[in-house]
């Protein structure tokens, strides 16, 4: 039997056995009998119907994370205490079992001989302990791939002012959005003391095209202006260049800034143009917005803690490697002349611009 054909590779096949060229969908709905083509017609509007109750249920599960987004918040706002140690916590909320612990244990052990041995060779020096969990969010920023690609150098001495991360959903009744606000404590950089950026979403099919309809889709994104404190925005350089007068031959130098890159920029999305032509850079770039947008909303701010310890990146990395292995025992199937059915993954929704 031959293999079956992915998608869009289909052909028909002429008496010498030859394939012509592939058949679109199209094609081949003008080819079928008027009646069966009224029947296919019929289908076509029980697919949008179904189109319909699916972004209803999507709305509903917005609203169910609306909900208990309102009951984890307590426990964010005690974990944002505890961080930045404004909260000290009891010995209670302290206790944990770790499967690691007698080796952690030893460590410590080993750790407090080794400072007995500091402490008898030079004088005690007297040493106040550490407020809270320090650079806390700058290390998870650190260790997680799509946010250290973001991160420069003149970025971190920021971000170590970084208290908190929020994900607040829309309101019932307002259009779908969530805004991932980030709180800073005083600093010399910006006057802010949150900065916000907004996804905005859409969750209906396009009456245009209502069979491509897939789940919720941002159809925009705002930041905020950052109060930069003079002489400190980081998402701008200097420049010095030299003119020459082309009559004169006189040369002068002249400054100007450039954009720089930084983290910062994140609060600063790009927009489409009023007739919404986009190429495939933009396209590109809005993709990879929502992308990490919809990464601190379901990952980061979540399981902040387990970032934070390097556990979240291990499981991470270990979905990656099944992913991996799952992929090639496919192919090897293939390769056998046998069919290899493989589960569609979930596909970051698409970025549009309205």
């Amino acid at each position: 039997m031959d293999a079956i054909k992915g998608k869009g590779e289909q052909g028909m096949q002429n008496p010498g056995g030859q394939v012509d060229k592939p058949v679109g969908p199209h094609f081949l709905e003008s080819m079928l009998p008027k009646v069966v083509k009224r029947r296919v017609h019929a289908l076509k509007r029980l697919q949008v119907q179904c189109a319909n109750i699916e972004a209803k249920f999507y709305e509903e599960v917005h609203e169910l994370e609306r909900k208990y987004a309102a009951l984890y918040q307590p426990l964010f706002d005690k974990r944002r205490d505890f961080v930045t140690g404004t909260v000290e916590p009891t010995e209670e909320e302290c206790e944990w079992h770790s499967e690691r612990e007698e080796e952690e244990e030893l460590a410590e052990e080993v750790k407090e001989k080794a400072a007995i041995e500091d402490a008898k060779k030079e004088e005690a020096v007297p040493r106040e302990d550490p407020k809270g969990i320090p650079e806390f969010w700058l290390t998870i920023f650190r260790s997680v791939d799509m946010l250290s690609d973001m991160l420069q150098e003149h970025d971190e001495p920021i971000l170590k002012h970084l208290k908190d991360i929020q994900v607040k959903f829309s309101e019932p009744g307002q259009p779908m959005s969530f805004t991932l606000k980030f709180h800073f404590e005083s600093n010399g950089y910006f006057n802010n003391a949150v900065l916000t950026k907004v996804y905005k979403m859409k969750s209906e099919p396009d009456a245009s095209e209502p069979f491509s309809f897939e789940g919720p889709e941002i159809i925009d994104c705002e930041g905020c202006l950052i109060d930069w404190h003079k002489g400190k925005d980081v998402t701008v350089k200097t420049i010095k260049k030299k003119q020459k007068h082309k009559g004169r031959g006189t040369v002068r130098t002249v400054t100007k800034q450039v954009p720089n890159d930084s983290f910062f920029n994140f609060f600063n999305p790009v927009k489409a143009s009023q007739d919404g032509e986009m190429d495939e850079d933009f396209e590109f770039t809005l993709a990879q917005d929502f992308e990490i947008g919809h990464f601190f909303r379901e990952r980061i701010v979540p399981r902040a803690v387990l970032y934070f310890t390097g556990e979240a990146l291990e499981d991470d990395e270990s979905f990656d490697e099944e992913e991996l292995e799952e992929g090639d025992e496919e192919e090897q199937d293939d390769d056998d002349g046998e069919l290899g059915l493989k589960k569609e993954q979930p596909k970051p929704a698409e970025c549009k611009q309205q």
